[in-house]
């Protein structure tokens, strides 16, 4: 079966920013998930984009940590290559409703 973009996403979601108490995924720090073709094994190499809140986001290496971990924790996922980006920056119109009601932005 191949892997769909929503399953990774979905894993993502435990990866908390050590912060903010939300996570990655509602801050919409996640900007590209690539799920590579599949392999004869039927799983699949993921690359995902990210960025951080902030350039020097002291949580950064932790979060990409978690990130690399939760798709790898998919049966599908064979590896998965995290990369931070930031471009575009991130803001916080990024972000899900739910996150922004957790953290009182209107």
């Amino acid at each position: 079966m191949a892997l769909a973009e929503d399953k990774v996403r979905e894993s993502l979601k435990q990866v908390i920013d050590p912060e903010l108490y939300v996570n990655i995924v509602d801050l919409g720090l996640i900007y590209v998930v690539a799920i590579g073709d599949e392999k004869e094994d039927g799983r699949h190499d993921v690359t995902i984009e990210m960025t951080m809140t902030s350039p020097m986001c002291p949580a950064g290496p932790q979060l990409v940590a978690g990130t690399k971990a939760a798709a790898e924790e998919l049966e599908e996922v064979d590896s998965c290559e995290v990369k931070v980006v930031m471009e575009p920056a991130w803001s916080p119109d990024r972000m899900t409703d739910e996150a922004r009601d957790h953290l009182g932005i209107f």
